[in-house]
């Protein structure tokens, strides 16, 4: 599979979610389910697991990514991630960086090489 980083630099790639959906894995789904139920304590079910990936504008994206404020702000910069953005790297950027280190790091190097 390709590459995909998302706006805030998750690695869509590897998310099981788009992992799942690609392969319409329901077994994949349940898995993912029980885990992020256990890891985020909410309950998720099989079939809240349906994402194309965040950089995706007409197929489904997991629940939260529709409501993302770095997601929705990239989309209407039309940025491929916020390492494209002029305002690079923005407060509420780097409020979520405090809790995913390796996607700073991760955009920085993107930003480097542009």
């Amino acid at each position: 599979m390709a590459e995909i980083i998302s706006s805030c630099g998750l690695l869509c790639h590897e998310c099981g979610a788009l992992i799942a959906t690609l392969n319409d894995d329901d077994q994949k789904r349940a898995e993912i389910a029980r885990q992020w139920s256990t890891e985020y304590h909410k309950e998720f079910k099989p079939e809240d697991i349906s994402c194309f990936g965040c950089l995706s504008e007409d197929n489904p994206v997991f629940g939260y990514c529709n409501i993302c404020k770095i997601r929705s702000c990239a989309r209407s910069k039309a940025v491929v991630n916020c390492a494209h953005c002029d305002e690079y790297a923005c407060d509420q950027l780097m409020e979520f960086f405090q809790m995913v280190p390796a996607n700073k790091e991760r955009l920085d190097a993107i930003r480097t090489n542009l």
